[in-house]
């Protein structure tokens, strides 16, 4: 190799491994714990204008190089100690509330831009300073909804009223609220305390109230018990006596059901000797009548059996029958169809051949002429024969069976009446000049010489 090639393919190697250097070193990965906010020239937004920054909680991205820079932010949560005293409430009443926060960074899409946007550049003191500050006016702002009772006897509330208000408000910042805990509440009043006073004096009395119901419900209770203890004892002795005369009536009930019993067993055998024999000779004719029915059935289904078989034979001996004819008469309709559609054809490609060569005559003929003017004089006149012909049959078939002349003896040009007779009725066929024009046509010269006088004529008038 040349040293200039060598030379390009060292300068393409050094290219190519500061690219990869380049790509490594502005290749940036983003700690769980850190959010990395790439800022410069970010992808437009809709509007044409840049966008101010560019948030990744996890993952990697590529900074450009010269046109992009990168910062990290801390996701480390940040406790902050809020002693809040002298908190006006809606009893206008003031209140000490000292609680701990803990905030931290927000890792939602939106809420990362604004912590770019406005945290960047803070310490973790100057933003638990501005938390701080939030969350001392939303807590106030809490307070002064809410009575002391529910402040103090309903902590869910008063917390979710407290995470509403006050994660809201960091949220505009970056920040989200991880964790609200109050750690007692106090009135420069002592109504608080009269609160836990009368709480008190309330459960003492009802424990009092209690303890006498007990009493009472003892008491009355074993009354009743002793009361229960004799009407049970009454009622034994007088169920003891009661069960000892239903013991003895049972007894004389049970000797009497026993001959009674006696004398229906003695009833039923005999009966039972006479149905059993009775229904023996009732089954014995219906398996007699059941057999003979079995044995008619067999000879009805034999006789049905051999006249449908004979039947079904019979009918499709004519199925096979008719469809032989039909299929013979088929064949024979297609045949016909065959011969016909073969006559048409053949007299079709006839005509079709006969058109044909018509046409190539026509063509030679109008070559031959020069003109179809011309073409046309010479077909009329080798048809010239067949018109006379025909201008001939006109009269021809005229039956003339008788004709009446009356002469008077005055016929100019020595000419009889049945001379002109004669010649007028030729005279009434068109002549044959005239069939030539009514096609569009005249007669040549030589065949019409009054034609060719009034040729002569208009020549000379135009000399």
């Amino acid at each position: 190799m040349t040293p200039a090639v060598v030379a390009i393919i060292v300068v393409v190697v050094l290219i190519a491994l500061l690219i990869l250097i380049t790509i490594a070193v502005r290749y940036k990965t983003c700690p769980p714990d850190k959010i990395m906010i790439i800022y410069g020239k970010i992808n437009p937004n809709p509007d044409g204008t840049y966008r101010s920054a560019k948030c990744i909680h996890g993952g990697a991205a590529f900074v450009l190089p010269f046109f992009q820079k990168y910062t990290f932010m801390d996701l480390t949560p940040l406790s902050i100690s809020v002693d809040l005293k002298s908190a006006l409430s809606k009893q206008n009443i003031r209140i000490d509330v000292p609680c701990i926060f803990t905030v931290g960074i927000s890792t939602d899409t939106g809420i990362m831009q604004n912590a770019a946007e406005r945290l960047r550049m803070l310490t973790l003191a100057q933003i638990s300073d501005l938390a701080r500050d939030i969350i001392f006016g939303q807590l106030r702002l809490v307070i002064a909804t809410m009575n002391i009772e529910e402040i103090n006897a309903d902590r869910d509330k008063f917390l979710d009223a407290i995470s509403r208000n006050v994660e809201g408000e960091l949220k505009k910042v970056g920040l989200r609220l991880i964790n609200v805990n109050v750690t007692d509440i106090s009135d420069e009043s002592g109504y608080i305390i009269a609160l836990g006073k009368e709480a008190a004096a309330k459960a003492i009395n009802d424990a009092k109230i209690s303890v006498a119901e007990e009493d009472k419900k003892g008491s009355i209770g074993e009354a009743n018990a002793k009361m229960e203890q004799r009407i049970q004892v009454a009622k034994a002795e007088s169920a003891a006596i009661d069960g000892e005369n239903q013991a003895k009536a049972e007894i004389a009930r049970s000797q009497a059901m026993l001959r009674e019993k006696e004398a229906e067993a003695l009833k039923l055998a005999v009966t039972a000797e006479k149905v059993q024999a009775a229904q023996a000779l009732e089954e014995s004719y219906a398996a007699e009548e059941k057999a003979e029915v079995s044995r008619a059935a067999r000879e009805k289904a034999t006789k049905e059996a051999d006249v449908i078989v004979a039947a079904d034979i019979e009918k499709r001996k004519l199925e096979i029958e008719a469809e032989a004819v039909a299929e013979q008469i088929r064949r024979k309709a297609q045949g016909e169809a065959d011969a016909i559609f073969a006559k048409m054809d053949a007299e079709a490609r006839g005509l079709r051949e006969k058109l044909t060569k018509q046409a190539e005559g026509m063509d030679a003929l109008v070559r031959s002429a020069g003109t179809s003017d011309e073409a046309v004089r010479l077909l009329i006149a080798d048809k010239l024969e067949t018109i006379v012909a025909e201008q001939v049959k006109a009269i021809s078939g005229v039956k003339i069976d008788k004709v009446t002349v009356w002469d008077g003896g005055n016929n100019a040009d020595g000419k009889s009446s049945t001379a002109n007779f004669l010649s007028g009725l030729l005279k009434s066929l068109p002549p044959l000049e005239d069939l030539y024009q009514m096609a569009g046509l005249s007669l040549p010269k030589i065949v019409s010489p009054q034609k060719a006088e009034e040729t002569e004529a208009s020549s000379g008038e135009e000399a």
